[in-house]
């Protein structure tokens, strides 16, 4: 991994998060408690071919057979709340104080977008990221019920895929994203098809535009 870590103190804003994703790098940081972040650009970055999405046999019979719904920008604050949550998926988070404040601004702004897996009441699991012309920048996901992150996966590449975005960034691969077939690209390769990306205009909300109510 690649870290360029800004040695002045500058302030953290929308724009700048854009422009920085736009270059190929994302912030982090070291844990919740820390609101420093630190920008990161992998030597090998995920991605998830939305052309390659592995839709296995169980997985299918779980989406037609829940009672989940998937429901999209409506609860910012409780995904971005799931995510950060240490829990049984996993024992730490990077996502701090400003993280919170700046991609909820990007939110409110329409860049950043949520995928929400709903039981009645109770959100179980989602994710949420930023789109920038072609390009869907993945940040982070969870689950509390056995698929749902699984589920508001497969949503997320229908729902890009209609609005004729052709790159899905993860950041990394995890074993998970792996499973849905998840895969490792070397920067140079990474960065040539985010600019081929941000070439294109990725309508978000073909998808419900698309879809009979």
């Amino acid at each position: 991994m690649a870290r360029r870590q800004d040695p002045f103190d500058i302030e953290i804003t929308p724009e700048l998060i854009i422009r920085a994703y736009r270059a190929g790098i994302f912030p982090m940081s070291e844990d919740a408690a820390d609101d420093e972040i630190f920008w990161v650009s992998p030597e090998l970055r995920g991605i998830l071919p939305l052309d390659g999405f592995k839709l296995s046999t169980s997985l299918r019979k779980a989406i037609r057979k829940s009672s989940f719904e998937v429901r999209v920008d409506t609860d910012f604050d409780a995904i971005i709340e799931g995510c950060a949550t240490v829990g049984a998926d996993r024992d730490s988070t990077w996502i701090n104080r400003t993280i919170r404040t700046v991609y909820g601004e990007l939110f409110r702004r329409g860049v950043a977008h949520t995928v929400e897996v709903w039981d009645g009441a109770d959100l179980v699991g989602g994710l949420y990221g930023l789109a920038v012309g072609g390009a869907f920048f993945g940040e982070s996901m969870f689950h509390r019920r056995t698929n749902a992150s699984k589920i508001a996966m497969a949503h997320l590449v229908d729902r890009l895929n209609a609005g004729g975005f052709v790159l899905l960034d993860t950041q990394f691969v995890t074993d998970h994203l792996e499973s849905l077939g998840g895969v490792e690209i070397p920067r140079a390769q990474y960065e040539e098809r985010l600019a081929e990306a941000l070439l294109l205009n990725g309508n978000w909300n073909a998808w419900d535009a698309a879809t009979p109510v």
